[in-house]
Parts: structure tokens; sequence; C-alpha cells
């Protein structure tokens, strides 16, 4: 393959793979492995590298375990894009959207994966107690020192993105969200407003986050896409799926390409031009992801992966 489809990230001119490769496993990974990884990804065009402060068992720790393994050349990293998130306490847990807290996450985070900048931050899930103002003054020291070019969140509903864009001047690039054939209801429910009696059509998704993002410029990072839920695993070849399953082998022989790039392929399609989150540690799986971003289902095809799912199409 020529390498994975690349989208605009946001509104900014900036181009970035529409499959990405999230890093939060690799704590215990030795330094070929990480190596072995990170290469699978380069080949197939993934140049864009998903951290957080909190991943692995320390603070910084998968940041830090990406920066020993790969000892990036200056040019090397130009070449690169990496996120990372902040706003999450483990010790609690609770969430810190404060000045001091953004800043020294992201001060850790620069530590950690040896760079001057971030490419992107990203605020990780919502804060009940976020003051805008005072994200707007962290985003502004942020990057008037360098230390970090663009901004985004995650998992945030479109409520919690207008009150955080009232006060914080730089456009939101990103919103990371959960979504998979199986866990959909950011898609779902639109499918199935205002149908009495049916579960699907109660708002899960925060109110139309999906359409508040393609008419805002801010692009939909999908995580988890092979997992069925918060922590029900993974749908593919699991008997709990036997339709959806069938469809996804099926299909994947018709394009000739493993069952992995099927389920890629049915988040690449949507017309909002969204970023996969790929979680694995396994080379061969980023390779075999990859195979699904520029795949382009027909219409037919992804709304019978939808229903295969368990979704209704009223």
């Amino acid at each position: 393959m020529t390498g994975v489809k690349r989208v605009p990230l946001g509104g900014s001119e900036a181009s970035v793979p529409n499959v990405v490769l999230g890093l939060m496993r690799i704590a215990d990974a030795s330094d070929d492995e990480v190596r072995a990884l990170v290469r699978a990804a380069r080949d197939a065009g993934i140049d864009f590298f998903d951290h957080a402060d909190i991943y692995g068992p320390g603070l910084h720790a998968c940041e830090r375990r990406f920066a020993e393994a790969l000892r990036l050349t200056p040019a090397e990293r130009a070449g690169i894009t990496i996120q990372s998130k902040a706003g999450i306490v483990k010790d609690g847990p609770y969430y810190d959207f404060s000045y001091d807290h953004l800043v020294r996450s992201v001060e850790g985070s620069l530590e950690a994966l040896q760079t001057d900048y971030l490419d992107i931050l990203l605020l990780h899930r919502p804060d009940p107690l976020v003051e805008p103002d005072e994200v707007a003054r962290a985003f502004d020291h942020l990057e008037q020192s360098g230390k970090v070019r663009a901004f985004g969140v995650s998992n945030h509903t479109p409520r919690q993105l207008d009150l955080l864009r009232a006060s914080v001047r730089q456009p939101i690039v990103a919103n990371q969200l959960q979504l998979s054939i199986v866990h959909a209801p950011i898609i779902a429910q639109g499918v199935a407003a205002n149908r009495s009696g049916l579960a699907q059509a109660i708002t899960e998704d925060g109110g139309g986050i999906v359409d508040y993002c393609r008419v805002n410029d801010i692009t939909i990072q999908a995580w988890s896409p092979v997992q069925s839920g918060a922590d029900a695993g993974v749908f593919l070849g699991s008997e709990t799926y036997p339709e959806l399953n069938a469809v996804i082998d099926r299909l994947a022989a018709q394009y000739d390409v493993p069952p992995i790039a099927i389920a890629t392929a049915w988040i690449t399609r949507h017309p909002a031009g969204m970023q996969v989150v790929l979680g694995t540690t396994t080379p061969e799986r980023v390779t075999a992801a990859a195979q699904g971003s520029d795949l382009a289902l027909t219409r037919p095809e992804w709304y019978e992966l939808f229903r295969a799912a368990g979704h209704r199409v009223p």
C-alpha cells in the first residue's frame, strides 16, 4: 500500500493521517518492541502518535518509554506529530483543568518525551469544575512559550465545547471520542432521533457531537475502534457478535483485506474525515488496520455493518 489517507486537522492547514498509533500500552515494551511498532506505523504512512500523561503505571511512563526507545534526532522529531493529553489525576481519581496542573503536566510530558514542544495537547475528559478563563490562560502561556502548537479536547459534548470556546482564543482542532461499529451512540442516536420506544433514540452522545464537530471544523479522533464498549472486549471474532463478524468476514474476503481493516473502514468511510486511534502493541495489527484507511465501503455495506452490530435503522 502507498500509505494511509490524510485528512485536514480541524480547520488548520495541517494534513494528518486518518489512522493514528496510540501508545497507552507500551510501558513494559522493550526498545526493540517499541521500535518495531513505530516502524510498522511509519511503513503504513502513520506519522501521528497519541500519548497522555497518565498512560502507564506511573506519570508519563509511556511517554518516557517512547522517547528512550526511539531517541529521535531533531530531524526525526520534526517529521512526526506527537499529541498528548492532560487533565486526569489518577489519585482520587478526579479531573483538573487548572492553569497550574495543565502547565505542569505539559512540562512533564516534554521532559519525558525529550522534546521541546507538543504538536497537539488535548484536555483529557471534561472537568466539571473547569474555569474556562483559566484554561485560556494556560493555552496562551503554552502557545506563546512554544511548548504546544495546537489544542483540542477528548470526550467533550457540544455544550462543554461551547463553554471552552467562549474563553479560549485558539481553535479547538480535535475531539477524541469513543467510536466503533458496535459502540456508536454518537452516530446511532441521530439515526433514531425522535423515535418513541426505541432506546437508541435516547441522547447519549451529548447532543449531536458528530454534527457539531463537522460544522465547527473539529476533527473527531475515534478511540477504541474495535472495542464493544467500556470493558466489554474486542468484537472482532467474538462469539457475542456472530452476525456482525459474518458480515465483516465476507467484506474482508471481498476486498482482500484483514477483518480489522473493515472495522477501520467503517469509521474512515464517514464523511466527517475522522482519525482512527489504534491501541494495539502488535505491529501486524497496525499494518492490517491501516489497510482500511482508504477503503471506500459502499453505503449499503456501511449500513449493513451498522445493522449487524445491533443498531436500528427505522
